[in-house]
């Protein structure tokens, strides 16, 4: 695999020998520099090994905007599951598992990678991660929801069942409604998986709370 089959990404090196990685999905109309810059606040120790790695979007036409060409993981036809692109959630998928096959080939073992996103690139995360055929070390889905329910149903990896899963909502989140989080809350304890739920009296964003929270769950999950 060629770096140019890989999309974009933003990456932060750690100051010790990377041992562990981050790939961290934006959300809609973002870029990759989105949450950069969050990595200094996350209170991680000052020789941690971790590299952050934030992929750009491809611009694609996103329907429930008028058709306004922007960075998005998929489009959007409507609010609701029947508006949602498959084809574009299985895309963005590959593009997500092939960066997590990168940082294999660059020394990380998956079982010391985290995926990560913010509103639709935590539903890539989520998605990704529930499918991934290897252990991972974390998932992670802020202001986000679940995609493509019908086929994750028949999809689950066994080898992640047990992977440690930190969702966080805004309970005045105007745009991923904070009823669609709790809805996939309830989705993944059906389906035996337990998150570790935070919610903040927020719109659609994220807080300095929530970043510690981060932080913290970073430190356990990679034995920082």
């Amino acid at each position: 695999m060629t770096d140019e089959s890989l999309l974009p990404c933003v990456e932060q090196e750690p100051p010790g020998s990377p041992d562990a990685s981050v790939i961290w999905l934006h959300g809609l109309g973002a870029d990759g520099n989105d949450f950069a810059p969050i990595v200094p606040q996350l209170g991680l120790p000052a020789d941690h090994g971790v590299r952050f790695v934030f992929p750009h979007a491809p611009s694609i036409p996103v329907t429930l905007n008028a058709g306004f060409v922007m960075p998005a993981w998929y489009d959007i036809t409507s609010l609701d599951a029947r508006g949602q692109d498959e084809a574009g959630i299985r895309r963005s998928d590959r593009e997500l598992v092939k960066l997590a096959q990168r940082e294999n080939a660059r020394g990380i073992p998956s079982g010391r990678i985290v995926f990560a996103g913010f509103s639709q690139g935590g539903a890539i995360a989520l998605f990704g991660g529930l499918r991934y055929p290897e252990k991972l070390a974390g998932i992670m889905a802020l202001s986000s929801y679940l995609v493509a329910a019908e086929a994750l149903e028949n999809e689950l990896a066994d080898a992640n069942r047990r992977t440690p899963i930190f969702q966080a909502h805004g309970t005045l989140d105007p745009m991923v409604p904070f009823d669609k989080g709790q809805a996939t809350l309830d989705w993944l304890a059906r389906h035996g998986w337990e998150a570790e739920a935070h919610e903040y009296p927020m719109a659609h964003q994220v807080c300095l709370e929530e970043v510690q929270a981060i932080g913290t769950w970073l430190r356990r999950v990679l034995k920082l």
